[in-house]
């Protein structure tokens, strides 16, 4: 088990993953530029375990558990010393992350896995600061790391296959779904979040809506969808042969912008049309059509119920 870590870069993505593994039981030495910057963001993150604890977020004892397993330390070399887990989490700039990954890797126990929360360098491109780059890879958590469950795991052609499994596990056990993609700029996450946001600011751009209408209408169509189905399983489930459909009109006005995906042409040629068709980009039986709309229903009106006691995002347009 992987018992000692240390997180390096001590600002808000830094301490929360400091956070979530304190409250997984794990030792955390958190570091920073100075001493004296670890020390403040050790009682932080302190502090935030604290007030989440008070809004019922987090178990009544999370401030505790925090103090007790998160330590400021001296150094980047003293924070990585013993442990056999190391995050980097330092700003996205290729130079800066070259420079803490060198010396990480310079302190660290030749054993100990080394991973960076880089949301969009390739994890090749920093591997080359790493000494022994085979215990290095991209363990990639979203902002905000304590309430966002899903981590992008991202190993580079070098990394030693078993490190993945490990970490996979870790993540597990301090509540995150740990997620393996290839080694790609912008990975996955990033990929699909920026290539909405641009159609997106094209539709305002074009007069077609405005920012607020554009985030009403995310929020209330086929985002309501997201928290429980992927774009895969809601292609499936409203059927490939109605997404043809409708590429086929997207294409006719947009043909820069939309043209349908081979993957999905050619499934619908071999009559693979999703959930009814028992075959898509999934394998749901179209018997297991009813119990799929009844879990579709449920998390549908439970999601509707916690909307409306939270009320619209305090956010102004």
């Amino acid at each position: 088990m992987i018992d000692r870590t240390a997180v390096v870069g001590s600002g808000y993505m830094g301490g929360g993953i400091a956070q979530v593994l304190a409250l997984a039981g794990r030792e955390v030495a958190l570091a920073d530029v100075s001493a004296e910057v670890a020390t403040a963001s050790r009682e932080r993150v302190i502090r935030e375990a604290g007030a989440y604890a008070s809004r019922g977020l987090w178990p009544a004892d999370a401030q505790e558990r925090v103090a007790e397993h998160v330590t400021a330390a001296p150094s980047m070399e003293a924070a990585v010393a013993e442990a056999r887990f190391v995050e980097e989490a330092v700003p996205e700039i290729l130079s800066v992350k070259h420079d803490v990954l060198g010396r990480i890797s310079a302190a660290a126990p030749a054993d100990a896995i080394i991973g960076s929360n880089t949301s969009t360098i390739r994890i090749a491109d920093l591997a080359t600061a790493v000494a022994a780059p085979e215990r290095f890879l991209g363990v990639h958590f979203s902002n905000p790391a304590p309430f966002v469950p899903g981590v992008e795991v991202i190993p580079h052609a070098g990394t030693d296959e078993s490190l993945v499994p490990a970490v996979i596990d870790l993540l597990a056990a301090s509540g995150k779904v740990g997620v393996r993609v290839a080694d790609v700029t912008g990975f996955v996450l990033n990929r699909l979040q920026y290539a909405l946001f641009t159609e997106a600011a094209r539709l305002v751009e074009e007069g077609v809506a405005s920012a607020e209408e554009v985030d009403l209408i995310a929020r209330t169509t086929f985002g309501f969808r997201l928290p429980f189905f992927g774009p895969f399983a809601i292609a499936d489930i409203a059927g490939l042969d109605v997404y043809e459909f409708c590429y086929g009109s997207l294409s006719a006005a947009y043909p820069d912008r939309f043209q349908p995906p081979h993957s999905l042409t050619e499934r619908t040629a071999r009559g693979e049309k999703g959930v009814k068709s028992g075959r898509g980009y999934l394998s749901t039986p179209p018997e297991q059509q009813p119990e799929l709309v009844a879990y579709r229903d449920e998390a549908y009106a439970a999601l509707s119920a916690l909307l409306e006691r939270l009320g619209p995002p305090p956010v102004q347009y």
